[in-house]
């Protein structure tokens, strides 16, 4: 029997935790409607008898209480993801990121389910000009999609206040890695840049690319996630950051995937876009103190596993 759950686990950082939680042996039920994930990101372990795949959407109540059965960890990823998609498309992303949560935990208490782990996000704090980060800073959110992710915090700490559930709250800064993808209008920035050079393109910068970001490898973000969920602490909506704790420029990210490749990427420049906070650096003391938390990647050593990935990726699309 599963004893974890991971929503959106055919996703970028759901499928990563998958593995890593499959690695050490654990049963892990997945469910993702595919609305951006992939199957295939869980490669050989799909069909496995450590992981059983569920398609289904977490706003589904029905589902939902048949994914948290004999559960006693719900790493809670699915979302819509994205500043610009939630300016395009609000209430889209407020049905899937608020209303879908408030579900899953609704289903979380009802089944038993001893803590939820939540993907929150740095989009919290809006673009307030002082650094580092730190959690107990006002929020200052700018895009409907950073909105639904602080209200998702306060259900958390509401929840775990109102019908003992323990849920804790990662807010994720800029990961990056293999299974996120460089496809579409919302790609981030990193598997945008790598792949438009992998194929000659030039690289979209929006603004002058001075603007920092905190980028954080995927080892790092599930690591975050698995000591959050056997932390021998009791956990009440606590909020932590998790990130690499060092600010980096684009320009200097752009270099950096120059020299993994080789060559120097073609950039250009367009107008800054609305809703993008222009620099992030977090304080993960907290993540540290409560969970035991450090990076262990640094976000230059993630860069050549994020080329293979989206390498290999090229390739196999060239070959479909």
């Amino acid at each position: 029997m599963a004893r974890h759950l991971v929503t959106g686990g055919a996703g970028f950082i759901g499928s990563n935790l998958v593995k890593a939680l499959a690695a050490a042996g654990e049963h892990v039920r997945v469910v993702d409607d595919l609305s951006t994930g992939f199957w295939e990101n869980l490669g050989d372990l799909r069909g496995s008898d450590r992981v059983e795949c569920v398609t289904a959407d977490i706003r589904d109540a029905e589902a939902m209480s048949r994914a948290v059965a004999g559960v006693d960890v719900i790493f809670h990823q699915a979302a819509l993801g994205s500043v610009p998609r939630s300016i395009d498309a609000p209430v889209t992303s407020d049905a899937v990121n608020t209303n879908g949560t408030v579900t899953v935990l609704d289903a979380a208490r009802r089944g038993g389910v001893r803590r939820v782990v939540f993907a929150a996000s740095s989009a919290a704090y809006g673009d307030t000009p002082t650094l580092p980060k730190r959690e107990d800073m006002p929020i200052s959110p700018l895009s409907p999609y950073a909105v639904t992710k602080v209200a998702d915090e306060l259900y958390m700490k509401v929840f775990a206040s109102l019908y003992g559930i323990e849920t804790a709250c990662l807010r994720y800064f800029n990961v990056f890695g293999p299974n996120q993808r460089p496809d579409g209008a919302y790609a981030a920035a990193i598997p945008r840049f790598v792949w438009a050079a992998l194929h000659g393109e030039a690289l979209t910068v929006y603004g002058d690319g001075e603007q920092t970001r905190d980028f954080c490898f995927i080892d790092n973000a599930v690591s975050a996630n698995l000591l959050a969920a056997s932390a021998p602490r009791k956990l009440s909506g606590e909020v932590m950051n998790v990130a690499g704790g060092r600010r980096i420029s684009l320009n200097a990210l752009i270099v950096e995937i120059g020299r993994v490749l080789g060559a120097a990427p073609k950039v250009n420049n367009d107008p800054p876009r609305i809703g993008d906070v222009r620099d992030s650096l977090a304080d993960i003391s907290r993540a540290k103190e409560l969970i035991g938390y450090e990076p262990k990647v640094r976000w230059e050593d993630g860069i050549a596993p994020t080329v293979a990935y989206l390498r290999a990726l090229s390739a196999s699309r060239g070959a479909a």
